[in-house]
């Protein structure tokens, strides 16, 4: 094969592993159960969408139905229409109507472990229940009604699940705030959502130290003056300023409230909720989602993405934080409406010890496992001696979200935490979907590793140019999805055009999401990377991705990041960061070697013109790397832009430093 005929597609992956045979049996039946049943499926519900999520919606309680599925006049979509729903009622009270009162429905663990181990609570649906009653009545006493937007930003503690719904029972939308946010993000989110009411903590714990939630409040309001009541749960007893007439303690708010609380009727295309993205440039966008759509659609992804088997003594944990889309649809709607525990842990994957993860897997009996790229290779990093310690074989399911994974990560996680009898669901969707887009689903989907392989159901998803036609296989173009789908984004708040210009202006009709991908020979979707991450080296189109996954392929390199950087004869040339094994030495010599064996991997077009070693690469408190502040390192420029999300700003200082 040329070099050009490979340059515009990821790596060449000819491994592929089916469902294990005896999948069904140890994770208490299929809901999928073959490739055959998923394209029936699949064809069925993007040819007659309004019989399909119709079908899927009736599943959930209504409190009056609606007129119609689906209203669709791009770029706008109204599902479910005149319907009345509310959140929290399908997340609680239906499970306890359901007899499932006294049941599991989450549980949590604390990040210290004192003598005695980690705190530890369980909340069943009716504790859950009266919990988010009292609080909800305590927002009320505060003066919050329905369609006021409430601003939550607290570490991963009961209370923030208690809160979100909370939220949802009366009405009120919420917009989380990630806890790892600084002050100047916070006061930009509640600007834009002129929200009157913020809850937080005192504290957060991470990595055994405190996060001054409350201070970092405090500060915020010293750039706007929409913000009325701010609510403080007590959590870590740091010290902090409590603003008389303002702040207001949690136990003091919910001390005398009842612990019954209506449900407001919501329509089916009420806001739900708030939650804001970054960019490069620009304020942060309000991404709106509405109720009945959302509830549906993470309702079902849940259920057939995990295989989740409501009565299978079921636990699922999503190590993702509440305060991003992957906490709101899998950790709390998607999973709760399925009535299967949902665990939330507040801390650090590697606090007080590598293995961290592993023991908590082992000690709540995991079933279910959904992390990040990134953390997998932070895995990797700290080596098998730590997941060898515990009994990881109540796993039957793990999962991936937030980026693409390189195969060999993907074989990592498959033989080491899966002991390659666990399907691994690769997913790709966005904050802007709501819900899972491209999946594979365990029973059914042979995986192929590196690829999210083919669409959910009732999502038709494409790669086209930009004149919409959908390409041939292994031609790199536009992700789309050319028809609406229940839990889509229903705009940008306060910011119509906006909406229209970046998701619906690309090509024509369709949502643009933004990213490259191809399709392969099978129909299977590779994400090659945002498109500002595909470079253009001498007219040739290289995905960032597929050069990171040929570094990563290397024995020596456990982590990369690869970035265009100005080239005086190509234009555009290839820098790559790599965090390399311990066991090997950073030298010009395994630079040379690097460059060779990404050649050998992809074509000599594709060697990076520089490589830079270094022991942590910039990441977001979320855990994805920070490309764009590479880009301005490779190009030997100052970093403009929103840098709020970085967790740790020795890593730029040290690479600033650092000579090739």
């Amino acid at each position: 094969m040329s070099d050009d005929s490979r340059i515009e597609s990821v790596l060449s992956e000819q491994r592929v592993f089916d469902p294990p045979a005896d999948f069904a049996e140890r994770c208490g039946g299929a809901w999928v159960e073959s490739m055959e049943v998923y394209r029936e499926l699949h064809e069925a519900s993007v040819e007659d969408p309004e019989n399909f999520w119709g079908a899927i919606a009736n599943e959930l309680d209504w409190f009056e139905p609606w007129t119609s599925v689906l209203d669709w006049d791009a770029p706008d979509a109204k599902w479910f229409v005149n319907g009345k729903i509310n959140a929290c009622y399908n997340c609680v009270d239906r499970l306890i109507n359901m007899g499932h009162g006294d049941q599991a429905a989450l549980i949590w663990e604390g990040e210290p472990v004192g003598e005695e181990g980690p705190e530890v609570r369980t909340l069943t649906y009716r504790e859950l229940h009266a919990e988010v009653c009292r609080f909800a009545n305590g927002l009320k006493s505060l003066g919050v009604e329905r369609g006021d937007i409430v601003t939550i930003y607290m570490g991963m503690v009961p209370e923030l699940t208690i809160a979100v719904l909370a939220c949802a029972r009366i009405g009120a939308p919420h917009s989380v705030i990630f806890g790892g946010f600084s002050a100047a993000a916070i006061a930009d989110r509640v600007e834009d959502a002129k929200s009157e009411t913020i809850i937080t903590c005192d504290g957060a714990w991470r990595r055994g130290s405190v996060v001054p939630l409350k201070a970092n409040v405090d500060e915020a309001m010293k750039s706007t003056d929409h913000v009325k009541n701010v609510v403080v749960l007590r959590r870590c007893n740091n010290e902090i300023d409590m603003h008389v007439g303002r702040d207001h303690f949690w136990s003091d708010l919910v001390e005398d409230q009842s612990d019954e609380c209506p449900c407001e009727p919501m329509d089916s295309e009420d806001m739900l909720f708030l939650l804001y993205t970054s960019g490069s440039t620009g304020k942060p966008k309000g991404i709106m989602h509405t109720t009945g759509g959302y509830l549906v659609h993470t309702y079902l992804t849940s259920r057939y993405t995990f295989n989740l088997r409501p009565g299978q003594d079921h636990v699922y944990w999503c190590t993702a934080d509440v305060g991003w889309i992957t906490g709101h649809s899998y950790i709390i709607y998607g999973i709760l409406q399925n009535h299967v525990p949902t665990l939330m842990y507040e801390g650090a994957p590697n606090h007080p010890d590598p293995d961290r993860f592993w023991e908590i897997v082992d000690r709540h009996k995991v079933t279910h496992f959904y992390t990040a790229p990134t953390a997998i290779r932070a895995f990797m990093k700290w080596g098998e001696e730590h997941p060898r310690k515990h009994d990881l074989s109540s796993l039957c399911v793990l999962g991936t979200v937030g980026e693409p994974i390189n195969p060999e990560a993907w074989m990592w996680y498959h033989r080491v935490i899966g002991h390659e009898r666990c399907p691994i669901v690769d997913t790709w969707w966005q904050t802007e979907t709501g819900g899972h887009m491209i999946t594979p689903l365990p029973a059914a989907t042979p995986a192929v590793p590196g690829s999210c392989t083919l669409p959910f159901l009732g999502i038709d998803a494409a790669v086209v140019d930009k004149e919409g036609h959908e390409l041939n296989p292994n031609e790199g173009g536009l992700l789309v999805v050319r028809k609406p789908w229940p839990s889509m984004l229903r705009g940008i708040y306060g910011d119509r055009q906006r909406f229209i210009d970046t998701y619906f202006s690309t090509v024509e009709g369709m949502y643009f999401a933004g990213d490259s991908a191809r399709r392969d020979d099978r129909g299977y979707f590779w994400i090659m990377g945002r498109m500002d991450d595909v470079i253009n080296v001498s007219g040739h189109r290289l995905g960032t991705m597929e050069v990171e996954s040929a570094l990563v392929s290397h024995d020596a390199v456990v982590e990369a990041a690869v970035v265009g950087m100005p080239h005086e004869i190509k234009g555009t040339g290839i820098a790559a960061f790599c965090s390399l094994s311990p066991a090997y030495q950073a030298d010009d010599h395994l630079r040379d070697v690097l460059r060779e064996h990404v050649a050998k991997e992809i074509g000599a077009i594709a060697k990076p013109d520089m490589i830079r070693f270094t022991d942590a690469l910039p990441k977001t408190r979320s855990g994805k790397i920070m490309r764009r502040l590479l880009r301005d390192i490779a190009a030997g420029k100052e970093s403009t832009g929103d840098m709020t999300t970085l967790e740790d700003f020795s890593v730029i200082a040290s690479l600033r430093g650092d000579e090739e």
